[in-house]
């Protein structure tokens, strides 16, 4: 349904019926960029951008105000700053938004225990069983969106509905700071004037061609005939966008699995054909990966490293760790050896990437008896803990000394 950036926002009255809107979809507002800004309050109001200025670089995250200049996230930052020219360029500090994640997701945990979360910054919750204790959807909403903002800081839209698809949509157009609940007799005269933008699956072509062929709002796609839509879109998505459009959405909130995979790659200012500066940022790389693994309480039984030239041909290549590993001189050691492999061909590379699969909990793993990591185990704690209270950067390896990139997360399954 496009970018959301506050300028056709909705909220419910405070004595809507809800007893039917048992499902909430919550969204943590301008994530990245409302975490920065908890450091830096001079800021709020004004147009902030989060990455890093560069002409490579993309937008991490921005906030409502950049939004209402068409800054978006993955947009490239020179695009971004046309657009934008006086706004703030912030650097993103992801182990910071992990912390903040952890947080929101402990407190919907709380509140109920069906959570299905979605990535780092939103999630379903199925409340319907948490009546007799916190009361009717709208106030265990409204307890979730007061405990965010009272332990972090930090502020969520939520969407109240009797399916996901609904909730979803209610809390996207709720953004920012609101709540929007949506009762099952409502929701047909609630969807069918959004665009079919709004409609799950509906993408830029998908988008284009259903308006070539006349429809433009969800009530058309609802009153559509089934033969038209599907030369349109094809059988399979016909018949989903058919369904959406009526509200259909029997889909239940499942818990999600752990987090599949852990990493982080940087788009190098240009192409660089220097082994040695390439390390270099694999063994910055594989530190901020570690530090995540830590704080998310796993260990990585496997390393991958992606390359990207600049032909733009991207490889992969995976390698099992000696043990599962939460360190980052261990994940280095082994990735750079995967990068040796390639060092010889001597072509320039654009991008590195490094991540952790295969994530466990280290409980459940075996400890060699012949650890040789205790050392590198106290150095890298040592330097999390310096940066956690002097700011990043304020101490690390001395190979890093000055090596600062254009970075941007992977995120698991998401971003």
């Amino acid at each position: 349904m496009g970018k959301q950036d506050g300028l056709k926002r909705h909220v419910s009255a405070t004595d809507i019926d809800d007893s039917s809107a048992t499902i909430l979809h919550v969204d943590m507002d301008a994530f990245f960029a409302s975490a920065e800004l908890l450091d830096r309050p001079e800021l709020i109001g004004k147009p902030v951008i989060v990455g890093h200025n560069s002409t490579r670089s993309v937008v991490t995250a921005a906030t409502y105000e950049a939004r209402k200049y068409g800054v978006n996230s993955a947009m490239p930052m020179a695009l971004a700053l046309r657009r934008c020219p006086q706004a703030v360029v912030l650097e993103p500090h992801f182990e910071r938004y992990q912390y903040f994640s952890t947080q929101v997701f402990e407190i919907c945990d709380e509140l109920t225990p069906k959570v299905e979360r979605l990535g780092i910054d939103e999630a379903f919750l199925d409340v319907a069983g948490a009546r007799a204790i916190y009361g009717s959807p709208i106030k265990v909403a409204a307890l979730l969106r007061a405990r965010v903002l009272a332990e972090t800081g930090l502020v969520c839209s939520v969407g109240a509905a009797a399916s996901k698809y609904v909730a979803k949509v209610a809390s996207g157009l709720s953004k920012p700071d609101g709540l929007l609940v949506i009762p099952a007799d409502k929701t047909i005269e609630f969807l069918h004037p959004l665009p079919i933008s709004a409609l799950w699956g509906v993408g830029g072509k998908t988008e284009e061609a259903l308006q070539q062929r006349g429809f433009s709002t969800i009530a058309h796609i609802a009153h559509a005939d089934r033969a038209s839509l599907t030369r349109a879109v094809g059988e399979a998505s016909a018949v989903k966008l058919h369904n959406l459009a009526w509200g259909n959405d029997l889909r239940q909130v499942v818990e999600r699995p752990a987090e599949k995979s852990i990493g982080h790659e940087t788009t190098f200012e240009y192409d660089v054909l220097d082994a040695d500066e390439i390390c270099r940022e694999l063994l910055r790389l594989s530190g901020k990966v570690a530090i995540r693994l830590r704080t998310a309480g796993m260990v990585a039984r496997t390393v991958v490293l992606k390359l990207r030239f600049d032909d733009f041909s991207t490889v992969t290549r995976s390698r099992k760790l000696p043990e599962p590993t939460d360190l980052g001189r261990t994940l280095y050691d082994t990735v750079r050896g995967v990068y040796e492999e390639f060092a010889a061909e001597g072509r320039p590379v654009r991008l590195v990437g490094v991540r952790g699969e295969q994530l466990v909990d280290p409980g459940g793993t075996l400890v060699s008896l012949w650890d040789t990591t205790d050392g590198w185990r106290d150095a890298e704690e040592a330097m999390e803990a310096a940066c956690a209270r002097f700011g990043r950067g304020a101490v690390g390896p001395a190979r890093l000394l000055g090596a600062e990139r254009s970075e941007r997360p992977r995120l698991g399954q998401r971003d």
